[in-house]
């Protein structure tokens, strides 16, 4: 046992500074960035291989921008109506690919709502803005009077009984610099944790909450006192797994997020904030991470089950204006002993 102020790990790192531990093994204690160096907090399972292997996936032309993450598909038009091959294949990608990007689209809004109900039910998002006419579409529209808000890994609405499938991002507008969007793989965010913690979260739950919303409207007046107490009626907190099973892949994501989640269940209020901090950290790390660069006309669709992001908020006073279709999820689960999908 290591003595107290020192890290129980401290001898593990003697002995890999003498050679005598292979830097693998370290890894997969989560030190440091000695075992990412080494590449051991990417999963070694044939999904994650999958982009070193596959340029294209026949029916797809893509480029891929990590090994886990993020790929862009070139030589579709998204405003025309998409085959059932071209579907699948799109389908199957994301579960593989996590979140895929596509460049120089020209989408009214009712084509930008037809591709992304070829994946499921859409929602509406009860507390921001919509556009005229389409309540399916959320606008996210920034500028000098209105700086970003969404700079901060993030699950989108997890504070939802049922937390969205996945979203389709439309750029309508982006500054020349900046405004990049960073995804980020929550498969290796779990995989990346000491084993240690990996067993102390089995089974543990957080509670999640849209209070980041609820501050935001009553700042600005925009509800009543009355209003929000309603809302909390309808939207009222949520327990969701700390480590999520993929409903598709069986894989296991690592389910929390600074905004939205407030505390972790059945433990003191230091030790949850301990936990949430070591855990949202994870997010954070570049090798998990892939950055995307907008373009007019571009869109991003991502497997929220499966990814964290980030909006940068480096172009402010300039303008970026997207605008999002999300698709209805299922509840969050955690299965001990999960069937992994043969994708």
């Amino acid at each position: 046992m290591a003595s107290q102020g020192q890290p129980a790990f401290a001898g593990k790192l003697k002995s890999f500074a003498s050679q005598s531990m292979d830097p693998l093994e370290l890894g997969g204690h989560g030190i440091g960035n000695f075992g990412r160096v080494a590449g051991s907090f990417l999963s070694s399972v044939a999904d994650d291989n999958w982009a070193l292997d596959n340029p294209s996936s026949g029916v797809l032309q893509m480029t891929h921008l990590t090994r886990t993450i993020g790929s862009v598909v070139t030589g579709l038009d998204l405003s025309k109506p998409l085959t059932k091959e071209v579907v699948a294949a799109l389908r199957h990608a994301l579960l593989l690919r996590k979140v895929l990007f596509f460049h120089d689209q020209e989408l009214t809004t009712e084509q930008h709502l037809a591709f992304a109900r070829e994946f499921g039910e859409l929602e509406v998002h009860p507390f921001t803005s919509s556009k005229d006419g389409f309540p399916e579409i959320l606008l996210i529209e920034h500028d000098k009077d209105y700086p970003t808000s969404e700079n901060y890994y993030h699950s989108d609405v997890s504070w939802r009984v049922d937390p969205s499938l996945g979203s389709v991002l439309y750029c309508q507008e982006t500054p020349p610099v900046g405004g990049d969007t960073i995804f980020i793989d929550a498969y290796a965010m779990y995989e990346g944790l000491p084993n240690s913690v990996k067993d102390r979260l089995g089974g543990l739950t957080a509670t999640h909450d849209w209070h980041a919303f609820r501050m935001q409207l009553q700042m600005s007046g925009a509800w009543s006192d009355e209003k929000i107490e309603q809302m909390m009626l309808e939207y009222p907190e949520q327990s969701h797994p700390i480590v999520r099973t993929h409903p598709e892949t069986g894989r296991s994501v690592l389910y929390v997020n600074s905004p939205f989640t407030k505390w972790v269940d059945g433990v003191s209020a230091t030790e949850s904030a301990e936990l949430l901090d070591m855990l949202y950290k994870q997010a954070a790390i570049p090798e998990y991470q892939a950055r995307f660069k907008w373009q007019k006309g571009s869109v991003a669709f991502w497997d929220n089950r499966a990814t964290q992001h980030y909006a940068s908020a480096d172009y402010w006073p300039l303008k970026r204006v997207m605008e999002r279709a999300t698709i209805v999820g299922d509840k969050p689960f955690f299965n001990p002993n999960p069937q992994r999908a043969k994708l």
